[in-house]
């Protein structure tokens, strides 16, 4: 309020120099929604929202809650076979099955798949009325050759007659029409009988714009709607959103608009229908769900009020939780318009405070009353499949299964071994830096509390390796952020528990113990002394460019390189005086760091030590035979850590892909549209224009990436923090330098006869006039 309204002394809010405020107190239940329990307080349970699915979740809760529908759903044919995912009438038979019969919110993940949607997709509204269209279109063509074939008609279609009636002429055309919803105004209308009104008003053809009647050439007529019937379930979409060409955008109409819990569509003789409509039906309506959006045009929130028994107790689903609601907070207060507040001194004239209301109906489901006990079926167990129940109680029973392993999780710790055969399976296949990917190798899930003497046996039953050929290894993170083995466990930590061990050698106390195990098998050596290194070999063969473990040694501090070359040969399958050189792996992030063992100095003057890696293969041969891209094991490693594999898709189908290249993140600008041209058969790279992506939405990203503007691959790669290996491409018809020197012009076309507003965007020269911008648009309309 303004205060020189609180001033004005006709206002009367001062008196004496004195304002009173009062303030109204109401004391409700408080409902605590943490630890609110939807489906102990009202029977239900809600559905979860993947981000801004909230407008799918409140039309799915209401056409469950058609029992008719429901059922329907349940005895359409699916097979064990089948995937949720990839199939919509599992998926929805299952979304179902868990909200009749789950204790908690259940997740719409697998529907929205089962729709090909992708993360993005979940993140983004769609058009209700349009989800609702295509997903009945989708499941009544499912259902056709099956035993609940035409059941989406039954239920929701109508059909209404179009007419045009010459008032001069024995003339008349009609076009009978179904529908499956109907579009009702709201502005304008103050409620649906208003909206109906509307719908079935004549219009009159005269003037300029006179009927064309068959053989009777332009005639005064009138034109309208006429409903022939009326479905059992009538779905009206309320038209809450529009665009206002004045200001040449989309708005939401808030205004009040009243909707009754009884709908007479027979009112006034059956003003609605057709003369030749069927009488003897009924069309008395009572409410059924009344689905909800809070917000503006460019965003908001949806839910639902729905009587799921037509009872008078209504019930809120709004996303995950479940309420009960009485009948004006489901009607009254859905009618949108302005509030008032109440007035603080009624005996002066006072100007009543008022605020739009922007949480308002926009879709309203009615059941005919003659078809109440019809729709309003029972459904239970034996309407479902019985291999959809044996699934769902499966996946119950494993969901049940992980909650408690996630309950006990603090009594278990997990242990990954790694083996030389890991070593042998990864490296130059799934890895080629370091030793092994931990997340690929044997996991044993152990209690804290047990000894690792008896892990040690597990293993053993596992392996088939004796107790007492086993060795372990600790794994240590290194400061250049590399995993090597770091030393084998003493006696007396194997003497331990094994949460004991995972404690003390993890100060980061993850839950994760990570070993390597030393297979001592012919003969147990001796213990390891302080004079003894534990190194890893791997070969490189630069004719095949290929990297691979051979396997590890023992050597002594003071021992050389030289000591063992007879050995590595035997290793690598080479003669036993076959030349090598070696290199020590000792990095690869940011960069590569590879270097050349000198093989005179000792293993300790090298600061070799336990776990470090060395590579060898043979010299190459400058000039020689053969030619090799990569001539020793530093270069190659430096082609693998800048090796990516680019996924192209075409900007115009931004879903699929359309060819793939192997490109060095190195490779600038021109190198990568040179690929790409050449791999699309053009002459001119330039005019190729890239896109990046966007990881998060998963599509493109709005703007182009400009020519010659970023230096490398990596760049075009990058999206804050994160690696994409996607990219878009575009062929234009004149090279991308040329292109970015126009400009666009958006120029919006007023077709004066058909009243609407076309939006063209031409792209012009900076030396382009107006007789230019007249051609290119009378070309374009």
């Amino acid at each position: 309020m303004p205060l020189s309204e609180l001033y004005d002394p006709s206002r009367g809010y001062l008196v004496n120099d004195t304002v009173v405020v009062e303030a109204e107190v109401a004391v409700r239940k408080m409902i605590d929604y943490w630890t609110y329990d939807s489906k102990k307080e009202t029977g239900y349970v809600g559905l979860k929202n993947q981000g801004a699915t909230c407008y799918m979740n409140s039309l799915l809760q209401t056409l469950y809650h058609i029992p008719y529908f429901r059922k329907a759903v349940y005895h359409m044919p699916t097979t064990e076979n089948d995937m949720p995912s990839g199939s919509i009438p599992l998926a929805l038979q299952s979304l179902f099955y868990k909200l009749q019969y789950s204790d908690n919110s259940v997740a719409t993940k697998e529907l929205t798949k089962s729709f090909g949607w992708d993360t993005y997709d979940s993140f983004m509204q769609h058009d209700v009325q349009e989800l609702n269209r295509v997903l009945c279109e989708k499941l009544e063509d499912k259902m056709k050759g099956t035993v609940v074939e035409g059941t989406i008609e039954q239920l929701f279609e109508g059909h209404h007659i179009n007419y045009i009636e010459c008032i001069n002429v024995d003339y008349k055309s009609n076009r009978k029409e179904s529908f499956y919803d109907l579009q009702l105004d709201v502005k304008g209308c103050r409620d649906v009988y208003a909206s109906f009104d509307k719908y079935v008003e004549v219009e009159r053809l005269e003037g300029d714009n006179k009927y064309q009647a068959e053989q009777h050439g332009l005639q005064d007529a009138r034109k309208g709607v006429l409903f022939l019937d009326f479905p059992p379930v009538l779905q009206l979409q309320l038209k809450r959103f529009e665009y206002d060409y004045m200001r040449d955008t989309m708005v939401k109409i808030n205004d009040r608009y009243e909707f009754p819990l009884q709908l007479d569509l027979d009112k006034d003789d059956g003003k609605y229908l057709t003369p030749d409509a069927d009488r003897s039906i009924r069309n008395l309506y009572t409410l059924h769900s009344v689905l909800v959006h809070s917000g503006g045009v460019h965003g908001g929130h949806y839910y639902a009020f729905i009587r799921p028994t037509l009872s008078d107790q209504w019930y809120k689903f709004d996303d995950e939780r479940v309420t009960k609601e009485d009948t004006k907070k489901a009607l009254e207060e859905q009618y949108g318009g302005e509030e008032e507040l109440p007035q603080v001194n009624p005996g002066f004239n006072n100007t009543p405070f008022k605020f739009t209301k922007y949480s308002n109906a926009y879709m309203l489901v009615y059941i005919r009353e003659s078809d109440k006990e019809k729709i309003m079926c029972n459904v239970d167990e034996k309407d479902i499949a019985e291999h959809l129940r044996i699934r769902l109680k499966k996946e119950q029973e494993e969901k049940e299964h992980k909650k408690k392993e996630k309950a006990e999780a603090h009594l278990y710790t997990i242990i990954k071994v790694a083996r030389d055969e890991d070593l042998k399976e990864q490296i130059g296949k799934n890895i080629y830096f370091d030793l092994v990917d931990h997340e690929k190798v044997r996991n044993f899930r152990i209690q804290k509390q047990l000894p690792f003497n008896s892990f040690k046996e597990e293993v053993a039953k596992e392996y088939g390796i004796p107790v007492q050929s086993q060795r372990f290894w600790l794994w240590a993170k290194r400061q250049n952020h590399t995993y090597r083995p770091n030393r084998p466990l003493a006696p007396h930590e194997e003497a331990q528990s094994v949460g004991q061990l995972r404690e003390v050698s993890n100060k980061a106390h993850n839950a994760e113990l990570k070993l390597f195990l030393e297979d001592l098998r012919p003969i147990r050596p001796p213990e390891k002394s302080k004079e003894d290194i534990l190194l890893f070999f791997k070969l490189y063969n630069p004719e095949k460019e290929e990297l691979r473990f051979v396997g590890r040694l023992f050597v002594k501090a003071l021992g050389k390189p030289s000591d063992i070359l007879t050995k590595l040969n035997e290793m690598a399958g080479f003669s036993p005086n076959e030349e090598i050189e070696l290199y020590e792996e000792i990095k690869f992030e940011p960069n590569v760091m590879c270097e050349h063992i000198d093989k005179k100095l000792s293993f300790r003057s090298s600061q070799l030590e336990d776990g470090d890696i060395i590579s060898f293969q043979k010299p190459s041969i400058p000039g020689g035979d053969t030619q090799v891209r990569y001539k020793d094991v530093p270069s190659f490693l430096e082609y693998v850590h800048n090796r990516q594999v680019v996924h192209f898709r075409c900007l115009e189908k931004p879903k699929e892909e359309e060819f793939c290249l192997e490109l060095s993140k190195l490779h600038t600008y021109d190198d990568v549209v040179e690929r790409v041209a050449r791999q699309l058969g053009l002459d001119d790279p330039s005019k190729v224009r890239l896109t990046s992506h966007n990881c998060y939405s998963q599509q493109p990203k709005p703007q182009p990436i400009r020519y010659r503007g970023v230096e490398h691959l990596l760049d075009m790669l990058v999206h804050y923090n994160q690696t994409s290996d996607i990219l878009y491409y575009e062929v234009l018809d004149i090279p991308l330098p040329e292109l970015q020197c126009l400009k666009t012009l958006k120029v919006a076309f007023h077709h004066a006869t058909k009243d609407e507003v076309v939006i063209h965007s031409i792209r012009l020269s900076k030396n382009s006039t107006i007789s230019d911008v007249i051609t290119d648009l009378k070309t374009k309309l």
